[in-house]
């Protein structure tokens, strides 16, 4: 009897070690299209063999699927690393106390604008709003050259954005309101609705219709931009307020999540994330532009250096996300 009881206790013990050290795999919840950032998770395991296990948004529910089950896991998290395409969801979780902090030095030389002052989450591989339009519908004096051109008359019914509740085009929205201000914000998207904005599904979704000739323009997201481009289509892409605003930069970031199951394995595959390899791979799977100095990049990739910026402040725009939510939903369903 005393030596099946030595048994059990060396079994509880064992089990029990075993449930409190890292195992050979790592959790990520991604907002990324599956079909740039899968390569990047299986080439981490290739090098690493540590199993990743990828949960990953759909094109309709672009960055709200993943955040609001993180956000139910809270007391009990299954995911270990959080890949967002954008700051601003990123940014809700850590004011939730969902993240933890994480200082990668592969990340030194990226500039602290793209950084959280407390390193609950890094930027990398930025994307940027742009204009596309189509070639066949627009001459070269017709197209817009700031966002505030597509509330003319000559346009109306002719613009599809992205449904403002999901994806990058929240951010772009939340971003404007913590730019320019409330009211000025309100009246721009009071003055598209007049003008008969076309609400697609998604980005995709508004660059098919651009493609297809059912509106003249649209915004949407460089990647998107750069792979209708690749494919053929009669497009062409405009980084808008180029003498004024500024074009909306949106970098990926990663973040660790607060108690989570695998710890060193996140740090360790957020390490690869941050790493120029992956910034040089995005480049050329999706067109995203590299936040380390000296990668190299494809010819027809649009340099970050190049491109005069909207002067977001990433945490305010967050918290203007959270303020303006139910006007947005209000407008979207007008």
């Amino acid at each position: 009897m005393k030596k099946l009881s030595l048994i059990i206790v060396f079994l509880i013990v064992l089990i029990t070690s075993s449930c409190n050290t890292d195992s050979n795999i790592v959790v990520v919840y991604t907002t990324v299209d599956q079909i740039f950032s899968e390569p990047i998770l299986k080439e981490f395991e290739n090098k690493t063999g540590i199993t990743v296990n990828a949960v990953y948004d759909t094109e309709e529910t672009k960055s709200t699927g993943v955040l609001n089950r993180l956000i139910a896991e809270k007391e009990n998290p299954q995911c270990d690393l959080f890949w967002s395409g954008d700051p601003m969801r990123t940014i809700i979780l850590k004011n939730k106390g969902i993240t933890t902090p994480y200082q990668s030095v592969i990340s030194n030389d990226i500039d602290e604008n793209f950084k959280d002052a407390e390193y609950h989450w890094t930027g990398f591989s930025a994307r940027a709003r742009v204009l596309i339009y189509n070639k066949g519908l627009l001459k070269t004096d017709d197209i817009p050259q700031s966002i505030f051109d597509l509330t003319k008359e000559k346009y109306k019914g002719k613009i599809a954005i992205a449904n403002p509740l999901f994806g990058t085009t929240t951010f772009h929205i939340a971003a404007l309101f913590s730019t320019i201000g409330y009211q000025k914000a309100k009246q721009f998207l009071s003055d598209l609705k007049k003008n008969n904005i076309v609400i697609a599904t998604s980005n995709g979704d508004v660059k098919k219709r651009v493609i297809q000739g059912e509106v003249s323009c649209g915004l949407t997201d460089t990647d998107d931009a750069y792979e209708a481009i690749k494919a053929g289509a009669n497009i062409g892409v405009v980084f808008l307020d180029q003498q004024g605003l500024g074009s909306l930069i949106m970098p990926n970031t990663v973040s660790l999540i607060k108690n989570a199951r695998n710890s060193d394995n996140s740090k360790k595959l957020m390490d690869y994330l941050l790493s120029k390899e992956t910034e040089a791979k995005l480049a050329k799977s999706c067109a995203q532009m590299p936040l380390h100095k000296g990668v190299e990049i494809p010819k027809n990739i649009t340099s970050l250096d190049s491109i005069i910026p909207m002067k977001v402040n990433y945490d305010k725009t967050s918290e203007k996300l959270e303020e303006i939510q139910m006007y947005i939903k209000k407008w979207t369903e007008e």
